[in-house]
This record gives structure tokens, sequence and C-alpha cells, in this order.
């Protein structure tokens, strides 16, 4: 469901729930932007993730965190592949897994996230989940604009 195909009324309800994340009335949020995770909204979709990992407005659900995170991910959502990618790196709300961290901060970095570029960069400076790989580390680092590495 992209945000062109909202009515009038589900535009004003998406806006309301943003409003309510960004304002911190996290139940609020949850009531306005369950509805369009469900039908797909990637940034629902992330949001609910969010609250339902931190238990914002919601009682904390593991399960519900990385459903929603991966849905929103699966679709493409850059954020949603950076927080998916932490909760393996971390294992948060997922089994830890060093290669499936680095495979979602690869989707995140391809389209230009700076922080899943660096962390990725980390991973392979540290041989965290990954093969040790400095050369790869020091582009990725000059992606992400360090270039005295």
């Amino acid at each position: 469901m992209s945000e062109t195909t909202f009515t009038d009324a589900e535009e004003m309800d998406f806006s309301t729930g943003i409003s309510a994340f960004e304002g911190k009335n996290f139940s609020k949020a949850m009531q306005f932007l369950s509805p369009f995770a469900e039908k797909g909204n990637a940034q629902a979709q992330h949001l609910v993730a969010i609250m339902y990992q931190n238990g914002l407005g919601v009682g904390p659900s593991s399960e519900e965190a990385a459903k929603w995170m991966r849905a929103s991910a699966e679709q493409g959502y850059p954020i949603a592949q950076h927080g998916l990618g932490f909760m393996y790196m971390n294992g948060e709300c997922v089994e830890k897994d060093g290669a499936e961290a680095a495979k979602w901060f690869q989707l995140a970095a391809d389209q230009g996230l700076q922080g899943s570029m660096t962390t990725l960069a980390m991973m392979y400076e540290q041989g965290n989940g990954v093969e040790k790989d400095t050369a790869k580390a020091k582009e990725l680092y000059k992606q992400a604009g360090f270039d005295d590495v």
C-alpha cells in the first residue's frame, strides 16, 4: 500500500499515527498505524515493529517485533533492513546470526544508508559474523564518507 493510494481519511489517520509516534503517544500510534501495517505499508510496519520491540504502547513482543521488522525490510524499506540487521547482529528478537545481519545491512547499504555501510564495515574489519576483510571494510568506510581510513 503506497501513500499515493491513501484516501483523504486514510491520509489523516496515517498522519495522526505518525504524529502520535513522534509525540511519544505510543498507544495512539499503535491504534492508528496497526491497520496500515496490516495492509502492507512498510513505514507503518517498521514503526509497529519498534513499538513491539521496546514495549511502547503495547506489551513487548520479540515475535511481533521480528515479524513486522521483517515484513517492512522485505519490502525494501532501508531503515527496517538496518533494524533487522541489528536484530540479527545482537540476537535481539531473533536468534543471533552474523551472516544474516550482514545480508540485511548490505541491502540497506545498497540503498545508501550510511549507518548500514559503517556497521557492515566494522563487521568486516573485526570479522564479526563475516569473513574478516580489511579491504572490503575500507571500501565500505569510504562509501559511507570516511575518507581517511
